[in-house]
């Protein structure tokens, strides 16, 4: 901003300032280049001036220096001085000189830039033309004859030689004064009688000799627009020529400056927020509903740089992959840092059934419904799915009916290859482990020494990652020659404990058989084998890591935190002090960036991160959320997804994200199904992939009351942080209205801001109409937001309050293992992080099995660990798979390709 203030009056003193530039009148500046020309014509009129006395100051101080030279070699031989105090004073000032002029250089560079963009290209023309005269650059010597001109109305113009931008600019500007405009050439048949007529004539080219000045009737105006004004060759008679040469000349150049200063302050706008443009998709819902795929694909995605575009972003804030997904860079957030955030919207759940209740669907229909039917800026933050349940039991991840994001295939599989990196660094990690475990049994230290820091071109230097080490071991030296015999020990022994590892390596795929596995049986292992195992990709640390990160160097740090083991002495080994912190980055630096695709309905979505939401907080990236959240604007809104019930992801989002990010909610969303009621009613069991019992196909309001003990939990839940809710009652076409309106009525006497019926599955946003209403005022409501507990209580305390306060239980039990973990954790200076407590989602307590509230029992605790760089401690609550398996029909039975037109089947 200080060389943008700066360049203005510079510009003005460039442009005026003729002593300096030698310019002699100002007809004289009509040799600068009009609007349409490039500006090479400007480069070298702007820059001889500034070159010409820096060469003079340069070739000064040359002399200056080489007689001072002169004067330092004969002082060598003599006892006179090297030179005077004003020579002295005489090369300071040349010196200054010449800093001057490059400054002044370096300002001038960037008014050429400016040149650059001012030119009246076909773009602006063409706006011109069509009237939108705001959006546009109009030629500078068109706006300069305007200025000359005052009452044109019912005045005959005549553009005489006036020809390209300037002639067309000059007709469409001249008409909206009210003048009548024509044009002709010298040459013209018609130029005597169209002379006559006029009442001004404008000149855009030098008149022949051949044309006498009696054609021009005496009290015409002439405005002489060439570019041969100090030629002589433009005599058109004293009595007709009022004098306007001049004139045109320097307005030109005043309007030039203005176009200047118009596309600057353009330029500015740019950087900041801009309103959207969002041309929405049109939807035709069929009914019956076809299947996601079909809807999917009968609907045309717009490119993602137009989606780009419409939102705001800059074309080098974006990284295109394909047609429909992009890459948005981080530095939108330090050109938005200044723009207020918008609305933060959470949709959370009540407990689900195991076919789940549609957060996703609700999510997207929301916004689907703010922004397409509402005209309110909106953007979905969602997690990105794993590919294990996608061709497992689950299916696709995208929404679903007509509130899904588009193409779903896409979506569902690879997306931008973000899972693809954390499963590269996860498991170069587990590679290092295993690696430095077995060559500290097979070498010395000073083998080890010499390995780790080698001589490289007859130099021994230790890297930077080496250096952080050294400083957590207290070692302040810099030369790797200087370490003792026990410094060198201290630095080369990790001495990791192999029945301590808890890093495992990971896939991307439901694999039951990796569950647990043992590594290191070749031969060329030398016997170090140990039991391991792998999980799903989207369960490792560098998932969640991903999903609560700030920035590219809070990433970096939080990977170097990452506990993978302890030593044999008790304490942590990072990954940082296995040297891997920076490569691991490097793997991470793309996926570190949120994925831009859009819904069916052509509104914005952000795909990132996918974190368990057993193991981990289970929602979508902070850094997703936060770009959003200045993308809207304040009057916008964010929605964004928390996995599982209200009691697991809701609790974790509050807890856990919130801390992470700073964010503060400004309404939940609670999702909730008749058939998910019934269920904690005391209906039948659901079970994934069999038929509905009748009692979930046909109205049965005593099931549908006594379910919503559950909902009236999760609103209770949800109201010791502090946050309105909102119900959102996601609708089937088996509910009947009497079971929806009770489920409304329900809600809204145990204290939801609302409770709102939804069709966006069947209707698109048009369903969620109400719901986006809905949302609106509530976020328009009294926010007292809080944390359930504060991070300086001890583990065990924050455990107690999450039970009691969240899921009801009496108290908890903690095993022997669970209590040395805690013990470890708190010596070892872990004791202030949050909680992720990992139990089952199918129920409020422990028990899958126990439905609607329970209450009374005593939550048992089988072990704690720790997810240091994430930055959370997380509890087990029974046994927890972390590696899902492949049912007996998985879904991969109708996933298939089409070889002709490369389309994928089956994916729902």
């Amino acid at each position: 901003m200080c060389y943008l203030c700066l360049s203005f009056p510079l510009a003005g003193l460039i442009l005026f300032h003729r002593s300096h530039f030698g310019v002699l009148s100002p007809g004289a500046m009509s040799n600068l280049p009009q609007s349409g020309e490039l500006p090479v014509h400007a480069a070298l009129m702007l820059l001889v001036p500034t070159l010409r006395p820096l060469f003079w100051s340069l070739l000064r101080l040359s002399i200056c220096l080489t007689g001072m030279w002169d004067d330092a070699i004969e002082g060598f031989t003599s006892t006179r001085r090297v030179c005077s105090w004003d020579e002295l004073l005489f090369m300071l000032q040349a010196l200054l000189r010449i800093y001057i002029y490059i400054t002044q250089g370096l300002f001038l560079f960037f008014l050429i830039a400016i040149f650059f963009h001012c030119r009246l290209s076909d773009v602006n023309l063409g706006r011109l033309v069509r009237g939108d005269a705001y959006d546009c650059l109009v030629s500078p010597t068109a706006c300069a004859v305007l200025e000359l001109l005052e009452d044109l109305d019912g005045k005959t113009v005549l553009l005489v030689g006036a020809d390209g931008a300037l002639g067309a600019s000059l007709h469409c500007l001249l008409q909206r004064r009210g003048a009548t405009t024509a044009s002709c050439q010298w040459k013209s048949r018609e130029l005597q009688n169209k002379l006559h007529h006029a009442d001004v004539v404008v000149v855009g080219s030098t008149k022949p000799d051949d044309v006498p000045e009696s054609w021009i009737k005496p009290g015409t105006t002439i405005i002489n627009c060439s570019r041969d004004l100090l030629s002589g060759k433009h005599n058109y008679g004293q009595q007709n020529n009022h004098d306007t040469e001049n004139a045109v000349c320097s307005l030109a150049v005043a309007m030039r400056m203005q176009n200047m200063v118009k596309n600057t302050e353009r330029w500015i706008q740019s950087q900041q927020f801009r309103k959207w443009d969002l041309r929405c998709l049109k939807l035709q819902p069929l009914s019956p509903v076809p299947s996601d795929i079909e809807i999917s694909r009968a609907q045309s995605p717009k490119a993602v740089d137009v989606l780009a575009k419409e939102i705001g972003l800059l074309t080098d804030e974006i990284e295109i992959y394909g047609q429909t997904k992009a890459k948005v860079r981080l530095s939108l957030l330090e050109r938005l840092k200044d723009q207020p955030d918008g609305k933060y919207v959470l949709v959370a759940g009540i407990t689900p059934t195991p076919l789940g209740e549609g957060k996703s669907t609700v999510t997207i229909g929301l916004v689907q419904a703010l922004t397409a039917h509402l005209n309110i800026n909106s953007f979905a933050c969602l997690r990105q799915p794993s590919q294990g349940p996608t061709f497992g039991v689950k299916g696709g991840a995208a929404g679903g009916g007509y509130a899904q994001v588009i193409p779903m295939e896409e979506f569902n599989l690879h997306l931008t290859g973000d899972i693809h990196a954390i499963t590269a660094a996860n498991n170069l990690l587990a590679a290092a482990i295993d690696a430095r475990i077995l060559h500290e049994g097979t070498q010395s230290d000073k083998a080890l020494y010499n390995r780790l820091v080698p001589v490289v071109n007859g130099v021994r230097g230790f890297s930077p990652i080496q250096f952080a080490r050294l400083r957590r071991l207290g070692i302040n030296k810099t030369d790797p020659g200087t370490l003792t015999e026990e410094e060198i020990n201290k630095f080369v022994r990790l001495d990791i404990d192999p029945s301590t590892i808890t890093w495992q390596r990971v896939v991307d795929t439901n694999d039951r058989f990796l569950r647990k596995i043992t590594v290191g049986q070749a031969n060329t292992e030398k016997g170090f084998v140990r039991q391991a195992q792998f999980d799903i990709a989207v369960a490792s640390e560098i998932m969640a890591i991903l999903a609560l990160t700030n920035s590219l160097e809070d990433m970096k740090e939080r990977l170097g935190k990452m506990v993978v083991a302890n030593d044999k002495k008790g304490e942590p080994v990072t990954a940082e002090d296995l040297g891997v912190t920076g490569a691991l980055a490097v793997l991470m630096k793309d996926a570190i960036k949120p994925t831009l695709m859009q819904t069916l309905e052509g509104t914005p979505v952000f795909v990132h991160a996918g974190p368990f939401a057993n193991i981990a907080h289970g929602n979508s990236s902070v850094l997703a959320d936060k770009i959003a959240l200045k993308l809207v604007g304040e009057k916008g809104f964010v929605v964004t997804e928390a996995g599982f019930g209200a009691d697991i992801g809701m609790e974790k989002f509050f807890n856990i994200k919130c801390r992470a990010s700073g964010l503060v909610p400004s309404v939940v969303v609670l999702v909730a199904t008749v058939r998910a009621l019934k269920m904690h009613g005391g209906g039948p069991n659901v079970t994934a992939g069999a038929p509905l019992k009748k009692e979930y196909t046909e109205e049965n309001l005593q099931l549908v009351a006594d379910g919503c003990c559950n909902l009236q939990k999760q609103i209770q839940i949800t109201q010791l942080f502090g946050v309105p809710v909102v119900v959102a009652l996601n609708v089937f076409k088996t509910d009947s209205p009497a079971e929806v309106d009770l489920v409304c009525e329900i809600a809204k006497r145990s204290g939801a801001f609302d409770a709102v019926p939804c069709n966006h599955w069947s209707d698109g946003g048009r369903g969620a109409v109400k719901l986006a209403q809905a949302v609106e005022k509530a976020a328009n409501q009294k926010n007292s937001f809080k944390y359930l507990y504060s991070l300086e209580l001890p583990i065990v305390e924050k455990i107690r309050i999450i039970a009691q306060k969240v899921y009801g239980a009496q108290d908890i039990e903690l095993s022997p293992a669970a209590q040395s973990q805690i013990d470890r954790y708190t010596r070892q200076g872990f004791g202030n992080l949050p909680i992720c407590m990992a139990k089952t989602h199918l129920s409020i307590s422990h028990q899958p099995e126990r439905k609607g509230v329970p209450t009374g029992f005593i939550l048992p605790i089988s072990d704690v660990r720790a997810s240091i760089g994430a930055g959370f401690i997380y509890p087990l609550v029974g046994t927890m798979s972390t590696m899902p398996g492949l049912p007996t029909r998985p879904c991969f039975y109708d996933i298939d390709l089409d070889p002709v037109t490369e389309q994928v089947k089956g994916l729902f």
